[in-house]
């Protein structure tokens, strides 16, 4: 097993992803406090139109992502309030997108279908200094933003009745969680960004006592699961996407179990 981890072959993509799934985790808790939890699979779906486009132009894939995953948290923040609806219908356009620019490159179906299964063993060193970038950005935000969104949660008139401005959290944490999902997309593949960013959170949510304690076990599961999907995808041959996914399901019916 620890050879596999660290096999010159895969130690990119395996540290890559050890650095990104727990910060995915916390994400996802956030959004579930805010009541955004389908915004992870809107944005993993609009990030792969973002990244489809960018092959079409000739950009790079991860930068397309963050930039189209960004356009839509821009025009959430000009809603008054954006719900779960809201994100399901970005959800259902997005993947018509998709498919439609995949159908119209020479190389978007391949990419395509990379962004779905979720070819994490292609992640080179971009992939990697953009991660812990994004990683460092988030440790460093949370510091400042997980008071401000819990009050924000809990007691909304807080901001307004001190005469506060509450837009520059909810702005720093749309454009964290954007770029969060957009980078997961493309190192994940889309269904595995949503499904670490729900998952978890929601597992964690009904277990855990304390909000600190519930980022601790999300971040936890994430980043152990994670390390068993990536060793089981490699000896089992498979993509590592639905590999990520069966177990993360594995996990949510052993969370059911546990709560009859």
């Amino acid at each position: 097993m620890f050879e596999l981890l660290f096999d010159p072959m895969f130690r990119v993509p395996f540290v890559t992803g050890l650095l990104l799934a727990p910060l995915a985790a916390i994400v996802g808790v956030y959004l579930r406090l805010r009541g955004e939890w389908l915004a992870a699979l809107a944005y993993a779906q609009i990030a792969a139109v973002g990244g489809l486009l960018a092959v079409m132009v000739h950009g790079p894939v991860m930068l397309g992502a963050v930039l189209g995953a960004g356009a839509v948290a821009v025009g959430k923040g000009l809603l008054r309030r954006a719900g779960n609806d809201h994100f399901a219908v970005l959800m259902v356009v997005g993947w018509g997108l998709a498919v439609e620019l995949a159908s119209l490159s020479a190389h978007g179906e391949m990419l395509g279908h990379s962004l779905i299964d979720g070819q994490l063993y292609f992640v080179g060193h971009t992939q990697l200094l953009f991660t812990i970038s994004v990683l460092l950005i988030g440790v460093l935000s949370f510091r400042w933003l997980s008071r401000r969104l819990l009050l924000a949660r809990f007691f909304p008139d807080t901001f307004s009745g001190n005469n506060q401005a509450d837009w520059p959290h909810h702005l720093v944490f749309d454009v964290l969680a954007v770029t969060t999902v957009a980078v997961a997309t493309t190192t994940f593949g889309v269904m595995a960004a949503f499904a670490l960013t729900l998952v978890p959170a929601w597992i964690a949510w009904g277990l855990a006592r304390g909000w600190k304690m519930t980022l601790i076990v999300a971040a936890s599961l994430a980043l152990g699961i994670y390390v068993m999907a990536f060793v089981a995808a490699i000896l089992l041959d498979q993509p590592f996407g639905p590999v990520l996914a069966i177990l993360l399901g594995i996990a949510s019916g052993l969370r059911l179990l546990a709560s009859r």
